[in-house]
């Protein structure tokens, strides 16, 4: 639902851009309030809009197949939900879930690619970010394939708490189970396993 363009607090990776290049950004942006649980994007569906989150994150998340999912990345407001767009590419090779309510600056993939057209200042921004997050992509990959249960949950953890800008959250084990990939019990053991060492609670 739309919501006052001017309440919308900061994003980023917008703040990083020259200011009247971050303001010709804005004015072909609305403010939007993403709700908890909304799906943004599904697996090779056409990309409608690009979001630049504020005090909202987002799970990417890939089907593994007919009932297992994994969440591969999260976007905060450090960057932007919509990268295949910064090459060209329309389509979303993943689900976008947003888990955590809050605003986003919303705008059309049409306006989105006259914009990347016209100002090379946004190319460059987007073309860095767009390498921090495949850097990433790669991380949680190898974090998934080598490390055991307790130590992803420890990454995804700390990866909310960055975009979540606090230290308290409240999420379910059976929720983290969908987001890592694994059964229930393995996370109640190792969320068990972090609060005995006092590290959750």
């Amino acid at each position: 639902m739309p919501t006052n363009r001017r309440v919308a607090p900061l994003n980023r990776l917008l703040a990083s851009l020259p200011r009247g290049e971050s303001q010709r950004l804005l004015a072909d942006c609305e403010a939007v309030e993403l709700e908890l649980g909304k799906v943004l994007y599904e697996p090779d569906a056409r990309i409608r809009h690009v979001y630049f989150p504020t005090d909202s994150f987002i799970s990417l998340i890939i089907p593994v197949d007919g009932t297992t999912n994994l969440e591969v990345g999260l976007v905060g407001n450090e960057g932007m939900l919509g990268s295949p767009l910064i090459l060209g590419v329309d389509v979303s090779p993943l689900r976008a879930l947003v888990q955590g309510a809050g605003l986003a600056w919303r705008m059309s993939a049409v306006m989105f690619a006259r914009q990347l057209g016209r100002s090379p200042a946004l190319r460059r921004t987007l073309h860095r970010y767009l390498q921090v997050q495949i850097s990433q992509l790669a991380q949680t990959a190898a974090c998934t394939r080598f490390h055991v249960v307790e130590e992803r949950l420890a990454r995804w953890l700390l990866m909310t708490q960055d975009r979540a800008h606090g230290d308290e959250f409240r999420v379910t084990h059976e929720f983290l189970a969908y987001m890592l990939g694994v059964r229930r019990v393995g996370v109640t053991q190792a969320a068990n396993a972090l609060q005995l060492r006092k590290l959750i609670r």
